[in-house]
């Protein structure tokens, strides 16, 4: 039978420039009766990543600041109604507002995303590796709108360790019909999966899923194969 468990770790605290993610990490499964196995996965919000990474900024409260921030976050504005900002950003995200965040930080400052998200993941995953000798995956994510949908859902900014998209192209259906465009970003249903643990005002930065196929793991990145080109984008 095919079963995901996916477990919020809990009991990590505040996070400040600087910070051993993987030691809390690891210190936090300890305590919560947890320890990794092969091709486990470990999901991370973005907003540790920001912070550990120093991208923490300040903030005077205004709506003509949050605004100077995003346009000076965004590699392009898109599209504008009053203080909001559809913008497009340096990784190639199309967002709001560039990822500036004022939620969850101290006051007088806002968070910004993770200037290379892969490499951040990448780096988890190895420094996982050496302190555990395991091999693991990793999925640094943050919430999204979604366009023509209401709502948010958090999506992959970066991974390591696993196969972002699941390309069923070439192969057939229950009926025995060839799919022709199907792929499968298995990396951002695992993001929106996570976080119905992780939850929004919870202090948990980390959930540990387990139980994906081992033909999951691999090599790949959320900047390769999950944002589409602009020449393979029809609405820009």
């Amino acid at each position: 039978m095919n079963e995901l468990r996916i477990v919020a770790i809990r009991g990590v605290g505040n996070i400040d420039k600087g910070d051993d993610l993987v030691t809390l990490l690891l210190d936090a499964l300890g305590h919560q009766g947890e320890t990794l196995r092969h091709h486990d996965l470990i999901v991370v919000t973005s907003k540790v990543v920001s912070k550990s990474e120093g991208q923490v900024v300040a903030f005077d409260g205004t709506e003509a600041h949050k605004v100077a921030l995003v346009e000076q976050e965004a590699a392009r504005v898109l599209r504008r109604r009053g203080p909001l900002r559809i913008t497009q950003t340096r990784h190639g995200f199309i967002n709001a507002n560039a990822g500036v965040d004022l939620s969850n930080t101290a006051d007088g400052t806002a968070v910004l995303l993770p200037k290379e998200p892969d490499r951040s993941a990448r780096r988890f995953r190895a420094e996982v590796a050496r302190r555990c000798s395991i091999d693991i995956a990793v999925v640094i994510t943050d919430t999204f709108g979604r366009v023509w949908r209401n709502g948010v859902t958090d999506v992959a900014l970066g991974s390591a360790g696993l196969k972002p998209v699941l390309d069923l192209r070439g192969t057939t259906d229950a009926n025995g019909r060839t799919l022709e465009a199907t792929e499968v970003a298995i990396v951002d249903e695992i993001a929106g999966a996570a976080n119905l643990v992780l939850g929004k005002a919870q202090g948990t930065p980390f959930a540990l899923l387990r139980g994906l196929d081992d033909s999951y793991f691999g090599e790949g990145s959320v900047g390769e194969h999950i944002v589409r080109s602009a020449n393979d984008d029809l609405f820009r």
